[in-house]
């Protein structure tokens, strides 16, 4: 079982990511197949199910895929991977300097033609920092790409981790980091690898499309080309998992598959009677012991 298993790491997220799974990871754990070859998320985000995994030994032996539109993302993955002790001292001195005028001086870097020229390092250290220092943590990006939140209201934000650095580099080392994505996956899996897809969610309404993780939208045309991707997975013998919104077009394009019900706290919103437990569906085509297929 799960819970038995003894953790031997403390590795956690290094970034607040909106709709990250840490608050889920208690329902999320009991629906993972009890065995499987390589792991993949192709939506990474936060990696909080990736980390968890790794902390309960679940991923020894097995090859890590970790994928993600979101280029800053993937280049912040891949620098906590290959060099903490640079992004660290980068960090310090963001730390040092932080203030509303430095803040707004750093996100404005990305309107700049040249910011892809920057150092992959300067890079990481400035996603970091934003996701720390930002109000809720929140990304997004305008039409244009560039990162338009403004500065949250934390008296003394930990932008300087030591420990969170080091432990999360630990449990990167080998894993495959990529920017790209979510139908990548196709060209790497084989059979009964399993993987985990955590998509921008289809919007409850018409008023919450809050999708924007990168500068493009995940509608319904995405959602179906997900749906794809998920249904040729299931067909070369993969155990695949999605969680996503709570809503009748998800559960009727899934409908042919097992779809569990789990509640998580929802944070953001404008207005307080809009925050508190909402349902989420996670969507499988396994049953807890391996056997893969759709639910028949």
């Amino acid at each position: 079982m799960v819970d038995c298993v003894e953790k031997k790491s403390v590795a956690s997220p290094f970034v607040k990511w909106v709709g990250g799974k840490r608050g889920l990871l208690t329902q999320l754990l009991p629906l993972i197949p009890r065995k499987f070859n390589n792991y993949f998320e192709p939506f990474v985000g936060g990696g909080a199910l990736f980390f968890e995994l790794f902390n309960l030994g679940m991923l020894q032996n097995k090859k890590v895929y970790l994928f993600d539109r979101n280029e800053e993302l993937i280049n912040t993955y891949k620098i906590v991977q290959n060099k903490p002790d640079e992004l660290l001292e980068k960090l310090k001195e963001f730390q040092e300097n932080h203030s509303k005028e430095f803040y707004y001086k750093i996100r404005e870097l990305d309107r700049k033609e040249d910011f892809k020229e920057l150092d992959p390092i300067t890079r990481a250290a400035r996603f970091i920092y934003l996701n720390k220092t930002c109000f809720n943590g929140l990304y997004r990006v305008n039409k244009k790409g560039h990162f338009n939140v403004p500065i949250g209201r934390y008296k003394n934000p930990k932008i300087y981790d030591s420990d969170l650095i080091v432990n999360a580099s630990k449990a990167l080392q080998g894993a495959v980091i990529e920017a790209a994505d979510f139908s990548e996956v196709l060209q790497y899996v084989q059979k009964e690898d399993f993987i985990y897809f955590d998509p921008p969610y289809y919007p409850l309404s018409e008023t919450s499309k809050f999708t924007s993780y990168t500068d493009l939208a995940f509608l319904e045309d995405e959602q179906r080309r997900l749906f794809n991707v998920y249904e040729e997975l299931d067909k070369r013998g993969c155990f695949v998992m999605e969680s996503n919104s709570d809503t009748k077009f998800i559960k009727d394009l899934y409908k042919e598959y097992r779809i569990d019900i789990v509640y998580m706290h929802r944070f953001i919103n404008s207005k307080k009677e809009g925050r508190g437990k909402i349902s989420e569906v996670v969507i499988r085509n396994y049953e807890i012991g391996g056997k893969n297929g759709k639910n028949n």
